[in-house]
């Protein structure tokens, strides 16, 4: 794996239209063939979704700091801005479609960015398929690449609508696998909206009052229904994210920790310090060295 200096970005792909043009929906097909090898073992961002049945699995990624063994016949994802890496890539037998915020965030398709297989508060990143269900996704994948294939009046509404179908067979295999079987109500709504904000803010906002005042309720509110929901505190909420995302940047690059500490809001390096070990009982430079142990 290539670690980035600390004068480098990790870089962020968007999707690269095709003869198609359309800048927030491919779909890609593998039957043998070798994908590009441009980002092979280099440490990256998309800023889409990404949906994957592999039918022959064999090679390893990375999803954050979690390695998978592709298996056969398995669904694999990822959301925006998690950080991927390749290894090994060898012969592609799968069809992938990747899909924007954007397109999520249209008005007929708005509501399945609340399903549970996009949100994933599980951060799981596999699925795997009994027969019906392979005979199923293979369906719905045609449909969707015949659809792709032949742009028109009507495409989009025919490619949200097999999407839809798929995304809720999807989202219905994903609560039986990692055992979601939260309750729809207006607590368990808050709980996703505070875990949203946190999603978009946690690098300015590090307090739960921040994110009451955002909400428009009291933070004592606020934390009582997210404790209730959740069985964690608000404010732990907060500091995970925060340890989520300067995990990433010390397993996945090289660059400083007080570069760290200042992207990630702190005022100063030795208070980012404190923070990390309170909250995992080792210091970052430990949690780094013990990635590189465990890596190599």
């Amino acid at each position: 794996m290539q670690l980035l200096t600390t004068n480098q970005q990790l870089p962020v792909y968007s999707i690269v239209p095709d003869d198609t043009g359309n800048k927030h929906f491919r779909v890609y097909n593998f039957a043998g063939t070798l994908p590009s090898q441009d980002d092979l073992l280099i440490p990256h961002r998309k800023d889409h979704y990404l949906l994957v049945f592999m039918r022959r699995g064999g090679s390893s990624h990375w999803i954050d700091m979690t390695q998978y063994t592709l298996k056969d016949n398995a669904i694999y994802f990822a959301a925006p801005n998690q950080i991927i890496v390749k290894e090994g890539v060898g012969e592609l037998w799968s069809t992938g479609i990747t899909f924007t915020p954007e397109f999520l965030s249209l008005q007929e398709n708005d509501a399945l960015s609340r399903l549970p297989f996009i949100q994933n508060s599980k951060n799981a990143h596999e699925l795997l398929l009994t027969a019906p269900d392979i005979l199923f996704v293979e369906d719905m994948l045609s449909k969707i690449d015949t659809e792709y294939q032949h742009p028109g009046e009507w495409q989009q509404r025919m490619l949200t609508a097999y999407l839809s179908v798929l995304l809720t067979y999807l989202s219905r295999l994903y609560t039986q696998q990692y055992k979601d079987d939260e309750a729809s109500s207006a607590d368990k709504l808050l709980l996703r909206k505070f875990q949203a904000k946190i999603d978009e803010s946690y690098r300015e906002l590090h307090e739960v009052g921040d994110y009451a005042s955002m909400l428009n309720i009291s933070a004592g509110h606020l934390s009582e229904v997210v404790k209730n929901q959740s069985g964690k505190p608000a404010i732990k909420h907060i500091h995970n994210r925060l340890l989520l995302e300067a995990r990433r940047l010390l397993f996945h690059t090289n660059t400083s920790l007080k570069e760290i500490a200042f992207d990630l809001g702190f005022s100063d390096a030795s208070y980012f310090n404190r923070f990390f070990k309170r909250e995992t009982g080792i210091t970052p430079a430990e949690c780094r060295a013990n990635f590189r142990k465990m890596y190599h």
